[in-house]
């Protein structure tokens, strides 16, 4: 959580780690998180004096980016829209949308006399208007679970992300699983942005196989199937 300490010696502390698993186990880091400290009950994130301000913290982004390509880069509603759209072109490739971290926050909104959130959500937006938020960046908003569910994990899922072979699954797997959301979840507004953009980028997959095989998840989608996965 970066704001306890030095950012500098988290930082390092963090790399360190990384590169230990590297030597030891052959698998580095699935996932990197970059929260840092936030207002929350009680709690004023401007009394730590290590606290760490925006322009430091997309260098973070950025450094962890290079330092550590492969891994999932990932940013909460701890930040801002403003700050989470300075730092995805650094390389943040997973964020949360709709999130609640009051008990119970996803059954009931809670009252303000009990506040049992862990912080303050800084991204109020639905999960529909980030959804739409993104592909009007011209980014893929992915659902995908597919590694876990097939096995990819540990230096079977390293070997493919190093090698760069994981686009051909991850590539397809998010046109499919976005193609879901639209159909089931999406506002009219954002499943309109969003077929347009999933017939875009199905002209950009190269394996042919893998191309012919997701326009045919994608046909399926539309007529009421589900749970297609590369």
């Amino acid at each position: 959580l970066f704001g306890l300490e030095r950012y500098k010696y988290e930082f390092t502390g963090l790399l360190m780690h990384a590169e230990h698993l590297e030597e030891t186990y052959g698998v580095g880091p699935h996932t990197i998180s970059v929260p840092r400290i936030r207002h929350a009950d009680d709690i004023d994130a401007t009394s730590f004096e290590n606290g760490i301000d925006d322009d430091t913290f997309a260098k973070i982004v950025a450094c962890i980016r290079l330092a550590v390509p492969y891994t999932g880069m990932i940013i909460s509603t701890r930040e801002s829209q403003a700050c989470r759209e300075k730092v995805l072109p650094l390389g943040v490739s997973q964020i949360s949308g709709g999130s609640r971290t009051s008990v119970g926050g996803y059954d009931h909104e809670e009252l303000e006399d009990h506040k049992s959130e862990q912080f303050d959500v800084s991204d109020k937006r639905t999960l529909d208007e980030i959804v739409h938020w993104l592909m009007d960046m011209g980014h893929v908003p992915s659902f995908c679970t597919a590694c876990y569910r097939e096995g990819r994990t540990g230096d079977r899922f390293m070997m493919l992300l190093k090698s760069g072979q994981i686009i051909n699954c991850c590539h397809p797997n998010a046109l499919i699983t976005l193609k879901e959301y639209l159909m089931d979840y999406a506002s009219e507004k954002t499943r309109a942005l969003g077929e347009m953009l999933i017939e875009k980028e199905l002209e950009k997959v190269t394996n042919p196989r893998v191309k012919a095989r997701a326009g045919e998840n994608l046909t399926a989608i539309s007529e009421g199937k589900r749970d297609f996965r590369f």
